[in-house]
């Protein structure tokens, strides 16, 4: 099918909150805003830069704004998991310890829109129980 990676994914906000998502994803985690296309409502919806590859977060304000629930989140990959999650701390953010993986430490927490946001680290193979990680 030709299918290669994912270029984006889409969280939501509430409506008039676009300076508290700069604040947190680009203050507090240090992604680069994008500028939003033209014919896209600016005042409705923030893009950052995850990845020098093209990957983007879109942070989308809801009228009827709920956060993802129900294990609903996204997951980012970090050179750096306890530089990331002493910044959240020093900010105030609740750290939560998930299920372990084999070769992939990691931690999530919810960001000021109640959304859940995983990081980890990726040593290797998760299936590879032979390497330390």
């Amino acid at each position: 099918m030709g299918i290669f990676r994912l270029q984006h994914t889409t969280i939501p906000m509430p409506a008039g909150a676009n300076d508290e998502a700069r604040r947190f994803y680009g203050g507090v985690l240090g992604l680069a805003e994008k500028p939003v296309p033209p014919g896209l409502d600016r005042q409705r919806i923030v893009w950052f830069s995850v990845s020098d590859d093209g990957d983007e977060l879109h942070v989308l304000a809801h009228d009827d704004f709920e956060p993802n629930l129900n294990g609903q989140h996204f997951c980012l990959v970090v050179t750096d998991l306890d530089e990331i999650r002493e910044a959240l701390v020093r900010d105030g953010i609740e750290i939560g310890e998930e299920p372990p993986i084999h070769n992939r430490p990691r931690f999530s927490f919810r960001d000021p829109f109640g959304n859940k946001v995983e990081i980890t680290e990726i040593h290797g193979d998760y299936m590879d129980m032979e390497s330390e990680g």
